[in-house]
């Protein structure tokens, strides 16, 4: 079976106002283009801003028989409600992202490869924008999977955001990918 055929589990975590969501339809837009099965889901609290959110995708080669993430293969955890709630979840042969920013505790049983970078703090401190931290996460992602390229990401992520913030999101994906070859 080629990594095209197999199912690839994605999971994103954060709070609102993180771009989650955002982050979790760009995946699935990039595997649509690739010509994937996919699907996704969203679950959000009631606030605007600060409630749990989360995001899944499925990507797959072949048709997708249940449509809900349950062992993920890649987790991005952007709080440490996020972090502590679903990092354990990954693989043992997956990969956990988690924004030291605000995960302060990494949990002690996450079994996959864990990457820890301050994505919040990166964001404000290079782009002025802490809302790209999903974008970050998302150029680390690009290098990390094995069913797409950065191309087919990055073409979403231009098609999702809006044109006054493109380069922007394009310098954030940039440097996500860079974050990735430090591990």
């Amino acid at each position: 079976m080629s990594d095209q055929d197999e199912r690839y589990e994605v999971l994103l975590s954060g709070s609102g106002g993180q771009g989650i969501i955002l982050a979790g339809v760009i995946i699935a837009e990039a595997g649509i283009a690739h010509d994937l099965k996919v699907v996704q889901t969203a679950s959000y609290g009631p606030e605007s801003r600060g409630g749990a959110s989360r995001s899944e995708v499925i990507l797959s080669g072949t048709d997708i028989d249940y449509p809900a993430v349950t062992q993920p293969d890649f987790v991005i955890a952007l709080t440490q409600e996020a972090a502590d709630k679903f990092a354990h979840l990954a693989r043992p042969r997956g990969k956990a992202l988690l924004d030291t920013t605000w995960v302060e505790n990494i949990p002690r049983d996450i079994q996959a490869s864990t990457a820890s970078f301050p994505l919040t703090e990166e964001a404000s401190n290079r782009f002025g924008k802490p809302l790209v931290a999903n974008i970050i996460a998302l150029g680390y992602f690009a290098e990390h999977n094995p069913l797409m390229g950065p191309d087919e990401l990055l073409q979403a992520i231009v098609r999702r955001v809006p044109s006054h913030y493109r380069e922007l999101n394009e310098h954030a994906f940039a440097f996500g990918r860079e974050l990735a070859t430090r591990q």
